[in-house]
């Protein structure tokens, strides 16, 4: 997608945690990462970041250094002339009711990391810990949508969702190349903007989109990192163009409109291609499921145009 990227780990691990016996490894620490920030920062490397994405991150020390490098960034753009360092946040916890990550996470990324975020990205079970709110519905969906958007980032991407279908859905599934598509599974996008008067709370505007693809079985590791970089990087080249055609220099960068539904048709439509080649190419042990993302290069680069959005709430 053009991105020139500079890769941290949190972790150093023989394997991903989702194998069945285990995996060994360490977890990087707060002040590790603070130490690798140093060196970026004494050979200049930190002049020309405008992102920062955030996903597994095994310990709070860390996830607490990751504010540091953050401020920062912001710090480094501000002072150099440069826009707002746009922080994209996937707050990786667990999935199917499971956590594999320790627990005072949900409290440290509720009261300190979202708030900092221009984007989040969890999936239903993270949604569910973070807010308090049990997802059955749309409406349970849009409620959690609205409180992630309290926390503070303006965008929210609810990145896998099984609701229970009703008149609510009014046949929108019919919106989809394929027709209508029994036991869904829902991505829920919703952007706040605000008006000049910020003070009110009622000036919040949320514009939520909806897409629904067929349920792949299986589970894939790293769906929801693949998920969180394609975002930023749609969102990214559509608000930048958006930009192009706004005068006004203002610090809201964070705010910029984007083309919401049709940055999650394509995270969404890639996502689907992803997943649905590594299906195909047979097995069912979790190295068989290892995303096909190198097989997959065209669709990344140019995503298919399967499954359309839908407008929920506006």
């Amino acid at each position: 997608l053009g991105f020139d990227v500079d890769v941290i780990n949190s972790v150093h691990f023989s394997n991903h945690t989702g194998h069945p016996q285990g995996f060994k490894g360490d977890v990087l620490n707060g002040d590790q990462l603070r130490t690798i920030l140093d060196g970026l920062e004494d050979n200049d490397l930190l002049d020309n970041v405008g992102h920062l994405l955030t996903g597994y991150i095994g310990s709070e020390s860390f996830l607490q250094a990751v504010l540091d490098v953050l401020h920062k960034l912001r710090e480094k753009s501000s002072n150099n002339g440069g826009g707002r360092v746009r922080y994209v946040c996937d707050p990786v916890m667990g999935d199917h009711g499971k956590f594999y990550v320790p627990l005072e996470l949900v409290d440290a990324y509720r009261d300190y990391v979202i708030p900092q975020a221009d984007v989040v990205t969890p999936n239903q079970f993270e949604v569910e810990q973070i807010t308090g709110i049990v997802i059955h519905t749309q409406e349970d969906a849009l409620r959690a949508c609205r409180a992630l958007h309290d926390l503070g980032p303006s965008l929210v991407f609810i990145t896998s969702a099984v609701l229970k279908e009703g008149e609510e859905q009014d046949n929108n599934n019919n919106n989809n190349h394929e027709g209508d598509i029994s036991n869904p599974i829902s991505i829920i996008a919703s952007q706040r903007t605000q008006n000049s008067q910020k003070s009110d709370r009622n000036s919040n505007h949320d514009d939520v989109w909806r897409i629904d693809t067929k349920q792949i079985p299986g589970r894939y590791t790293g769906t929801g990192d693949l998920c969180a970089a394609l975002l930023l990087g749609h969102t990214v080249s559509d608000a930048a163009a958006d930009a192009d055609d706004d005068d006004d220099d203002d610090d809201d960068d964070d705010n910029a409109f984007v083309d919401l539904s049709a940055a999650m048709e394509k995270v969404t439509n890639t996502m689907f291609s992803v997943i649905s080649r590594t299906a195909q190419s047979g097995g069912t042990s979790v190295a068989a499921q290892e995303l096909k993302l190198i097989q997959s290069k065209d669709d990344i680069e140019n995503p298919p145009q399967v499954y359309k959005a839908y407008r929920i709430s506006s």
